[in-house]
């Protein structure tokens, strides 16, 4: 079977898995924790099927693996012992008693595999690669990944520390690197995928991979990751403020008010 038709499974067994244990639990924002591990199973399996074991497939692999269970942790540390997100506490209410299961597995778990197929394309693609040697174009890629995967783990980190101190109850985090962006976490996760993309790209054939960079970014930038948080948070007048000198989404020093 074609590689990129057997992942395809893979990804809607996986996700089905996942449907079925939130249905469980009754907590559809299990798909969170989900994401990043889904991530990495994907690319070992498809490394394991591929059976090249280049440079280049095991450098994408690894930045996969390591971003994938960071994240893994980190959200489900942040949200162990925690009731449903609101945001699916939202989409209950608005899908209603009728037809759930159906409208949750297609919403939520279904949208999120197809998603996740889509970024996944340059893993796939670099664990059929022939030859895979690490070239130029793969070392700006892996700086790049570096750089994302930097302002991901530190902004999270620096988040977390803040939220933990009672003392910040109710405040606006603005420090750190969080004094750049809004979103450094967002930020970060979209240029690891723009690295990745990087290292996979052999020649202009693989040009279509940017498919993968371009839909992670389009959806933090503009549909579940950065506009949910700026609707949630401009309702506060420090965040209004917050906002006025610091920019939304890609790190640059802040304006002089």
């Amino acid at each position: 079977m074609n590689l990129y038709l057997e992942a395809g499974f893979v990804v809607l067994a996986y996700f089905g898995v996942v449907f079925i244990l939130a249905q469980i639990r009754r907590n559809n924002s299990i798909v969170d924790i989900a994401w990043g591990p889904g991530f990495v199973f994907l690319a070992i399996y498809s490394l394991l099927r591929g059976d090249i074991y280049t440079q280049r497939a095991m450098l994408t692999t690894f930045f996969v693996a390591a971003w994938g269970l960071r994240l893994f942790f980190y959200i489900s540390i942040r949200n162990w012992g925690k009731p449903e997100d609101y945001r699916y506490v939202d989409m209950r209410k608005k899908w209603g008693e009728s037809n759930y299961y159906l409208k949750a597995y297609f919403n939520v778990f279904f949208v999120q595999g197809l998603l996740q197929y889509i970024i996944a394309l340059p893993i796939i693609t670099v664990n059929l690669m022939v030859p895979g040697k690490i070239g130029f174009l793969s070392y700006i890629g892996a700086l790049i990944w570096i750089i994302g995967f930097y302002f991901e783990a530190v902004g999270d980190y620096q988040l977390r520390q803040f939220v933990k101190d009672a003392n910040n109850k109710g405040r606006v985090m603005k420090y750190g690197l969080w004094k750049y962006t809004r979103h450094p976490n967002y930020f970060g996760e979209a240029t690891m995928w723009w690295g990745i993309f990087l290292v996979a790209v052999v020649s202009v054939r693989d040009m279509w991979l940017i498919v993968s960079p371009a839909t992670i970014t389009y959806l933090l930038l503009f549909v579940s990751g950065v506009p949910l948080l700026e609707k949630k948070y401009m309702k506060r007048e420090e965040f209004r403020e917050y906002a006025k000198v610091t920019n939304k989404f890609f790190p640059w020093i802040p304006k002089k008010m």
